[in-house]
């Protein structure tokens, strides 16, 4: 295949995928990546483990019921998850074990095709980039000087992403009826929300093993169109902002972004799609960040997110233990400084305080201790203590990253 997608294909299509996204080879390297990848039950209650114990039976079925076009995926498991930024929720779809093995083993005999297609603009859940990689180059054309900002946002993107928009994208390069009417049966599966199941006839779910790479399908056209216009457009998914050196070119570039939006059928924001003037003191943000005067740092919502999740798992009344509380504690924060790592070391120091304040706090309530006399209660917990015992540290972290970075220059 690797061969082939460097010479090409006959007419620029894939006729016959399908052989080797449902071989038993590629349903067990599916399975390891589903396995490393861990995550929870769908709707069938099969964990990870429970197809583990009967591995090969398991892939044998799966096997034989696509290749004989008998397969039918189940609906994905609908659990709602805080929205950051927002007091609402938004849903995630767990689909079973069984068909993220499928899905796993379709990406892999799909993505690479795709990859050949999609442009440089693109960031978000491709091989070999990254966010970071993303707002590296937003910086870039803004110290190059184009400082007005088209900053858009599709209005519920994954819920409401026509169906025929993702199927058009992909009969452009396959053309093997097998795998499209596969990829057609993930889209109409519909939901399971408690015990009742809905139909679905838009949308790809969040959570889906091939959501990542239909919305990248499904969004290549605004990529094109732009690079086809002369904008320069930087897109993380449905994230995306386009930096332009002058008002009129970015008022043409929201105008060209107005237009594709409404002829694939989805619909920006209208109070999160405007252009900016970064140049004269405006901000915008992507990627969880902020840019503004000369710098990027974290969005407040975000900051305020990461506090609500510090507060939930640092209840006073908890019972818990200092060692387990910090276990909750260290992969929220790990994952929080690994997105926001190359804002400056200052950025950090005031989270690092806070989640110290907290465990003091906790201290004192769990053993009945008075509060100080004379107010510092960092006297005897101080940082390194909380540190010492194993807490995660931003601003340790960032000194480490700032070192590695200066070593490898």
């Amino acid at each position: 295949m690797l061969t082939t997608l460097e010479r090409g294909v006959k007419g620029g299509k894939w006729y016959s995928l399908g052989d080797k996204a449902f071989s038993l080879r590629s349903l067990r390297a599916a399975f390891a990546k589903v396995k490393a990848n861990g995550g929870a039950k769908g709707v069938d209650g099969v964990t990870i483990k429970r197809f583990e114990n009967d591995l090969e039976g398991n892939l044998e079925r799966l096997h034989r019921e696509l290749m004989g076009g008998t397969y039918r995926p189940k609906p994905v498991r609908r659990v709602w998850i805080p929205k950051p930024g927002s007091n609402e929720k938004r849903p995630l779809g767990i689909p079973t074990v069984r068909d993220r093995v499928a899905q796993t083993s379709v990406k892999a005999a799909l993505e690479p095709i795709f990859e050949k297609e999609f442009l440089d603009e693109s960031f978000g859940f491709r091989p070999g980039r990254s966010c970071h990689k993303a707002l590296s180059r937003v910086w870039r054309f803004l110290r190059d000087g184009k400082v007005f900002v088209v900053e858009a946002d599709f209005r519920k993107f994954f819920d409401t992403i026509p169906h025929q928009v993702i199927l058009d994208g992909l009969k452009k390069k396959v053309s093997d009826g097998r795998l499209l009417g596969l990829i057609n049966l993930y889209l109409e599966a519909g939901v399971m929300d408690g015990w009742t199941w809905e139909p679905v006839n838009e949308g790809t779910p969040q959570g889906s093993v091939v959501s990542p790479l239909l919305a990248n399908i499904a969004l290549h056209g605004l990529d094109q169109i732009a690079k086809e216009q002369g904008y320069d457009i930087v897109r993380y998914a449905d994230d995306f902002v386009i930096l332009c050196q002058m008002g009129e070119e970015s008022q043409g570039a929201m105008e060209t972004v107005r237009e594709w939006t409404a002829s694939v059928g989805l619909t920006l924001h209208p109070d999160k799609t405007r252009v900016v003037d970064y140049g004269n003191g405006e901000s915008f943000d992507f990627l969880g960040f902020t840019f503004c005067g000369g710098k990027y740092f974290p969005r407040s919502k975000s900051l305020m997110n990461l506090r609500g999740k510090i507060r939930e798992l640092t209840p006073r009344k908890s019972g818990r233990s200092m060692k387990e509380v910090i276990r909750k504690l260290n992969p929220v924060l790990r994952g929080w400084f690994n997105h926001f790592k190359p804002c400056s070391e200052g950025r950090f120091k005031g989270i690092d305080y806070y989640v110290s304040r907290r465990l003091r706090s906790l201290i004192y309530v769990q053993h009945h201790l008075k509060p100080p006399a004379n107010g510092n209660y960092r006297g005897r917990w101080p940082m390194k203590f909380f540190h010492d015992a194993g807490l995660y540290s931003m601003v340790q972290a960032k000194r480490k990253t700032s070192i590695l970075s200066e070593a490898n220059h």
